[in-house]
């Protein structure tokens, strides 16, 4: 009989499949809402006299949100032992706050706030949904291969993240406004609120799982951090490891600002070549993800050889090389979110994977404000300085992801003794 893949369930590699497409198709339709957004926030903000260190403060702290508010949720998600509420929540947050961007400039002098707002709003979503999505989306890819199943989902996911920009541009272009944008991806988010509920009642959330209730009875649930000392060795390496690499990736902000300010690319073009880089992203994470079922953990050492060759190529002077060095920071940054969240599934069991989620998301965060400051501080001026810091950088996040696939060798060395 198939069932819910849940702990102590045992299901079929076609129910797995409908659960990692289906995940799939959401966050296609998700990515699309909120990857659509993100491509023209700097434009709206700027329309609404959202002076830039604002705006910058306002997305910088938005994208921190989005990555350590994760940890909360997902020890919250665990100890629960239920994630569809969370993921569904999640979901609804970004499809409801993205559209609301199109009245902002009919709000006079309080659009500017609520405009602010709104897209703090968007990445707290993102926040409250990711760790037990994670969780979910692991559970079937057990059965499939982790590598493929996250690879799978994170292509769709991508897709999404390319053809959101393309229809903004194109809405944009022919309307000439901004507003009718925000406005038309209420439709993608529709869409993904239907297929979510769908699959809702067709695989019922989880009673709570063993190690999950074992952890209540013990009195974790008035200390979210407790769990985390329950991690294993090998994760905090790796995430280590995966923040070093995330520290040296550039942000999109940076790159597209060099893009403009040296005269590359026009302003307009600027969201067609961020969809180019999440085409990459959707290519590699599929490619990767089978290499990693194939080949093992080892395929993630190739994260760190691609941001570390970024730099020089996006921060060029020649519009070839630095179309790219986007396609590279595209990939790098997909494999970050698909295969490396599968190492993450092989490193920590069932029961304490949203923590581990959460707490892999935050030391991302912390890195990602340090690697957005860096690259913003040197790029410019100091290329050579910057490409030597982010190659010392990727050197220790290779060296940490070695040494956490021995930790967790000695692991279950030990268990199985």
């Amino acid at each position: 009989m198939t069932t819910h893949p849940n702990a102590g369930a045992q299901v079929d590699a076609r129910s797995a499949w409908r659960i990692v497409l289906g995940l799939g198709i959401v966050s296609l339709a998700a990515d699309m809402v909120y990857e659509g957004a993100r491509s023209i926030t700097g434009p709206l903000l700027q329309q609404l006299g959202v002076p830039l260190v604002v705006a910058g403060l306002v997305t910088g702290v938005g994208e921190a949100a989005a990555l350590v508010l994760r940890l909360p949720f997902g020890a919250r998600a665990d100890r629960s032992g239920r994630y569809w509420p969370t993921t569904v929540a999640g979901y609804a947050l970004t499809a409801v706050a993205v559209p609301l961007l199109a009245v902002t400039p009919s709000l006079g002098a309080a659009g500017a706030v609520v405009a602010c707002a709104l897209v703090l709003a968007e990445r707290v979503g993102k926040a409250v949904r990711s760790p037990s999505k994670s969780v979910l989306l692991a559970r079937a890819a057990e059965h499939v291969g982790l590598g493929r199943g996250f690879g799978i989902h994170k292509a769709l996911d991508q897709l999404g993240a390319f053809a959101g920009p393309l229809l903004v541009a194109a809405v944009v272009a022919l309307t000439g406004a901004l507003e009718p944008a925000f406005a038309v991806l209420a439709l993608p988010g529709a869409a993904a609120m239907v297929l979510l509920f769908v699959m809702r009642r067709r695989a019922p959330d989880d009673e709570p799982a063993a190690d999950a209730q074992a952890a209540v009875d013990r009195g974790v649930r008035a200390r979210w951090l407790a769990p985390a000392r329950e991690l294993p060795r090998g994760f905090w390496l790796f995430a280590g490891g995966a923040a070093a690499s995330t520290a040296g990736l550039a942000t999109f902000a940076v790159i597209s600002y060099h893009l403009v300010d040296s005269e590359l690319v026009e302003t307009a073009v600027v969201p067609v070549v961020y969809a180019g880089a999440m085409l990459a992203a959707a290519i590699g994470a599929l490619v990767v993800g089978a290499l990693h079922d194939r080949w093992g953990s080892r395929v993630v050492l190739v994260v760190p050889v691609l941001v570390a060759v970024v730099p020089p190529l996006v921060f060029g002077g020649s519009l070839a090389p630095v179309l790219v060095g986007v396609g590279v920071w595209g990939l790098a940054g997909g494999l970050l979110d698909s295969t490396v969240k599968a190492r993450v599934a092989e490193l920590v069991g069932p029961g304490r994977r949203a923590t581990a989620y959460g707490w892999f998301a935050a030391v991302q965060g912390v890195a990602a404000v340090a690697g957005g400051g860096l690259s913003g501080a040197l790029a410019t001026h100091a290329l050579a300085l910057l490409t030597a810091l982010v190659v010392a950088l990727q050197v220790a996040a290779a060296a940490l992801m070695v040494r956490a696939g021995r930790a967790d060798r000695g692991r279950a060395g030990a268990v199985a003794a």
